[in-house]
């Protein structure tokens, strides 16, 4: 009797609450598991959407910052692009550790990881990051701009373009060349077009035989009559060496770079011109050979 007493006030109790109990599974058992989980990592949670919802507005800010200075300073473009998207996700990358770690997820083996990855994808791009280095200092140092007549790496000609990785150059016969850029910061730049004007040297040779203060004032007559000849610095015209066979003379007139080549061409025919107006002689390389007889 007492047992259906307790079988039927069992049955009462479900009849009143139905989801105590569903499908012999205790609801009300786990309601208290997630209050009790709510209750312990609630906070955390919440901290750590705070820190991830701040720390991206904190970075996109940065970043942004980042972009305006570049900017400002006209740094090439495609450098800005490079250097804004790296440093925002390095910087998001903090950032969600950080989140992680305040819900209590061991972030220690999460930063190993991702730090063997760095070292591995940079020892196996160990060449291009050398050359992204040597761009980056190009970009930043301007040891020369796009349309200058350069010397390096090797190579010579005119700087078409100045990538992060590689610096194209144009010959004076049209060849293009892309040299790597830790090849060209690796040794001696030499550039032609920075201050804006070069010296044009040629050494016109004369027979011992001429009258070096004719042959002088004929060279300096060139240049007079040459317009484009800049007046300072002042061009200069002198004996520079008695070689073995010619009087070499140093023709240095100063002139405007894009005007350097032309002049080159046109002072080696002119040269030769008045030489010949002037019976000046250009000598043929020549020895003196002494025989003696043997008695």
């Amino acid at each position: 009797m007492a047992q259906e007493d307790t079988t039927n006030a069992a049955a009462a109790q479900d009849a009143v609450d139905p989801t105590s109990n569903f499908l012999g599974i205790d609801l009300t058992a786990i309601g208290e598991t997630i209050l009790e989980a709510i209750s312990l990592y609630g906070l955390s949670i919440l901290a750590a959407i705070v820190i991830f919802v701040v720390g991206r507005f904190i970075v996109n800010l940065v970043t942004k910052g980042i972009r305006g200075v570049m900017e400002k300073r006209k740094i090439d473009p495609s450098l800005i692009g490079f250097a804004s998207g790296l440093a925002h996700a390095l910087m998001m990358t903090f950032v969600i550790i950080a989140a992680l770690s305040r819900i209590g997820i061991q972030t220690t083996s999460l930063v190993a990881v991702v730090g063997a990855a760095g070292l591995a994808v940079g020892l196996a791009l160990q060449g291009s990051l050398a050359n992204f280095a040597a761009g980056v200092l190009i970009i930043i140092f301007k040891p020369f701009r796009v349309k200058d007549y350069i010397v390096a790496g090797g190579a010579e000609g005119i700087v078409e373009d100045i990538g992060i990785f590689t610096t194209t150059v144009v010959t004076l016969d049209h060849r293009t060349l892309i040299i790597p850029n830790a090849v060209v910061t690796s040794g001696v730049i030499e550039n032609y077009t920075k201050k804006g004007i070069r010296r044009l040297d040629l050494t016109p040779g004369v027979s011992y035989g001429d009258d070096i203060r004719k042959v002088k004032k004929v060279l300096e007559e060139i240049i007079a009559a040459e317009p484009r000849v800049l007046a300072d610095p002042k061009p200069f015209v002198g004996v520079s060496e008695m070689a073995d066979s010619s009087v070499n003379f140093a023709f240095r007139p100063w002139v405007n770079v894009e005007d350097y080549w032309t002049l080159f061409f046109q002072f080696n025919e002119q040269i030769k011109l008045r030489f010949d107006e002037e019976d000046i002689t250009i000598p043929f390389p020549q020895r003196d050979v002494h025989l003696f007889e043997e008695k």
